[in-house]
């Protein structure tokens, strides 16, 4: 009877070691789901990435000289003063208090 009770303890113990085995493998598996995904959307960015650097690359290849020239113009001429209020015929004053002992003085 021991024999038995034996017997059927060793049963149990491997079916449940099958069934941690399999429990195991799934999570396994799941995880190395999870890490393919991972790295297919890595590889799509380092892709992206490397196409917009290469994009721009070339879209700013043929700009170097142009820049150069219009740098070398813009600096053989004398650059203009930027006076907005000059331009148009006000100048800045004194304060109003300024203003109006000058206007009591008259």
């Amino acid at each position: 009877m021991a024999m038995g009770i034996e017997a059927q303890a060793d049963t149990q113990n491997d079916g449940s070691a099958e069934a941690q085995a399999e429990v195991a493998a799934e999570a396994k598996a799941e995880v190395n789901e999870r890490m393919q995904r991972i790295r297919i959307g890595l590889s799509g960015l380092a892709f992206v990435f490397l196409l917009v650097l290469i994009g721009a690359a070339i879209s700013n290849w043929g700009d170097t000289p142009t820049n150069a020239a219009n740098q070398a113009i813009a600096n053989a001429t004398p650059a203009e003063p930027n006076e907005p209020l000059a331009e148009i015929g006000a100048a800045p004053g004194e304060s109003s208090a300024a203003n109006a002992a000058t206007d009591n003085a008259q």
